[in-house]
């Protein structure tokens, strides 16, 4: 609530100030609103088609605390090869946790989510060359583990 009243303080003090300039760059917020709420409630929606076919036993037993090794893969593969914005994939992890997955699995699937790039590789190996993006992926691939490893450790 306190975000939104001080957004619109914002918004009415740029209002006072300059009227044609406050009110185009309302239009483009809006026009990039619309443009990412069909991807946002998309993934939403098959996320939560997706856990609700998954019983919680399932992601417990693959996901939970005593999968370790296994689950900090599971979840490191799976946010590689994952393209999913990172505002919409809190809500996802906050329901993986819900259903018994662990919190170094989670931390494993958000940073490879964020770091690794499987499905983006072509377009950054064009920009920065083959090398380069390898390299970047499979060294945050590791550091994504690592940092999992190191979550679990700590809590």
């Amino acid at each position: 609530i306190f975000l939104w009243i001080f957004g619109l303080i914002v918004v009415l003090i740029s209002y006072f100030f300059d009227t044609e300039k406050t009110k185009n760059g309302v239009k483009k917020g809006l026009k990039i609103f619309k443009g990412l709420l069909s991807p946002f409630l998309s993934i939403m929606v098959l996320a939560s088609f997706l856990l609700t076919l998954v019983p919680p036993e399932i992601i417990e037993h693959y996901l939970g605390s005593n999968s370790r090794s296994l689950g900090v893969m599971i979840s490191a593969i799976i946010g590689s090869i994952t393209l999913i914005p990172a505002f919409i994939v809190y809500p996802i992890a906050s329901e993986l946790l819900r259903r018994g997955a662990s919190y170094m699995v989670i931390a494993t699937f958000i940073t490879t989510l964020l770091m690794v790039g499987v499905v983006t590789y072509p377009l950054e190996s064009k920009y920065f060359g083959k090398e380069v993006a390898l390299v970047r992926n499979v060294l945050n691939f590791i550091a994504a583990i690592i940092i999992g490893f190191a979550i679990g450790v700590i809590i």
